[in-house]
């Protein structure tokens, strides 16, 4: 599946499910099949977003001040934490001394636990609620999913290092394009709109729907800073074959 959103107001431009089926001529016959195929897996569909959960984890603890883009970070391809080894994705080898931009270029997942880490359970859930988290986007579509967010008062320091990387914690993609489009289109989450507006038989738009801010997690300032720092992934970093001169 795929979907594409207008960052600035939350319209969904496109979404795609495959498989799919001719729309002039549904499997009706086969009514399993037909729930199967009509199932829009973008709004209700759940799964562990990994690396892409990071640039939440990245922007909420800048916007947190629990670090700066002067933090540095080492790697030597895993992480303890109470005692137990997490595997950095480079494991066995390591990323070495990293930069705050290098370690989000290089995607590297013990920075990211020490992320999570220094910003601690309940400041980073306040972000991750505001980013929308474990609840439903309100976009008027059937079967709108919330997502899986650990209730906060089981949440161990294991747990926290892996949502930072995002693991131990489930999203829909509808959730995760619009999280992810409040942290570069300057902090602001929108309700994601499928329908622009409606208009009568002659052309006239009979009614008009206006983008609905839900809520705003980080700054602008955070939110510029961010965007540079993404930009940089795919210009310097691990995202070099997605790079689109200008």
């Amino acid at each position: 599946y795929g979907v594409a959103m207008d960052p600035r107001n939350g319209d969904i431009l496109a979404i795609a499910n495959i498989p799919d089926y001719d729309l002039n001529n549904p499997p009706r016959e086969d009514v399993p099949l037909l729930t199967e195929l009509t199932r829009n897996k973008v709004i209700t569909d759940v799964y562990e977003p990994g690396s892409t959960f990071k640039v939440m984890t990245a922007a909420s603890v800048l916007d947190s001040a629990s670090m700066s883009t002067e933090t540095t970070f080492d790697c030597s391809g895993s992480h303890i934490v109470d005692g137990q080894m997490i595997k950095c994705w480079r494991y066995p080898r390591g990323h070495g001394h990293q930069t705050f931009h290098e370690a989000v270029q290089n995607s590297c997942n013990v920075a990211f636990m020490k992320m999570g880490l220094a910003m601690g359970t309940e400041k980073f859930y306040d972000y991750l609620y505001d980013f929308g988290c474990g609840q439903k986007t309100g976009i008027t579509f059937p079967s709108d999913q919330g997502g899986i967010v650990m209730a906060e008062k089981y949440v161990t320091n294991r747990d926290l290092a892996r949502i930072a990387f995002g693991q131990s914690i489930a999203v829909t993609p509808l959730q995760l394009i619009s999280s992810v489009s409040a942290v570069v289109n300057g902090g602001f989450l929108f309700k994601p709109s499928i329908v622009k507006d409606i208009e009568d038989d002659n052309g006239n738009i009979i009614k008009k729907y206006e983008p609905e801010g839900v809520a705003q997690p980080i700054s602008a300032e955070t939110s510029a800073a961010i965007r540079d720092i993404l930009e940089s992934v795919v210009s310097k970093g691990s995202g070099k074959n997605c790079y689109i001169p200008g």
